[in-house]
């Protein structure tokens, strides 16, 4: 599913993006940011793509917590 996701932004295929990550993800970046929601993860994403993700939980078989793994 994670790569499916990471696949999904990389392209910009929306159905496939809305289809894999819950309409309200927890996204935290690795200085610890949380963003929540789908929207905002994927403004926040508009310029690079996410990291393979250290963590995510599942919630109504989509991404609802997506960690990426912490900097430094």
């Amino acid at each position: 599913m994670v790569q499916r996701a990471l696949d999904a932004l990389a392209s910009g295929d929306a159905a496939q993006i809305v289809e894999l990550i819950h309409p309200y993800v927890h996204f935290t970046r690795p200085d610890g940011r949380v963003i929540r929601g789908r929207s905002r993860m994927l403004a926040e994403l508009d310029a690079t793509l996410p990291a393979a993700p250290a963590s995510i939980e599942l919630r109504d078989g989509q991404i609802y917590r997506w960690t990426e793994p912490a900097s430094g």
